[in-house]
């Protein structure tokens, strides 16, 4: 199905697998149904033996914090300069952390990460590893 997919992500501290579900841009537009796992080569083993195949491996960074129960989440990539996640329950929590942060929203956008990367020129679905050097 379009605008979903499965993640399996390592952060170092825990291996989770997620659904993700990409309605729309809007704010609320991105649905996660995620749940930690044992072993990431475990899980993926799991995936594949389901039938499905990675479509590719990507590194990123990510920095964390919370302001008024908002988590903020500064995430680095290779390729492309680092930028600021700001996820709440409701889009007036976001707006109310952007405000909190001098972030006018004319700055703002519910962009997904492929459309980040569309903007510097770089077509995400085309990159099989993406990896800091």
């Amino acid at each position: 199905m379009a605008g979903r997919w499965v993640r399996l992500r390592d952060s170092g501290s825990a291996v989770t697998l997620c659904v993700k579900t990409i309605s729309s841009d809007e704010i609320d537009g991105t649905r996660e149904t995620e749940t930690t796992v044992g072993s990431f080569e475990d899980a993926h083993a799991l995936l594949g033996l389901m039938g499905l195949a990675p479509r590719g491996y990507q590194e990123n960074r990510r920095s964390s914090w919370l302001l008024d129960g908002v988590r903020l989440e500064i995430d680095e990539w290779p390729r492309i300069p680092p930028y600021l996640e700001i996820e709440g329950d409701t889009e007036e929590q976001v707006w109310q952390a952007a405000n909190r942060l001098s972030i006018p929203r004319s700055d703002l956008t519910s962009e997904n990460t492929t459309k980040v990367f569309a903007r510097y020129g770089i077509d995400l679905d085309s990159i099989d590893e993406l990896r800091f050097a």
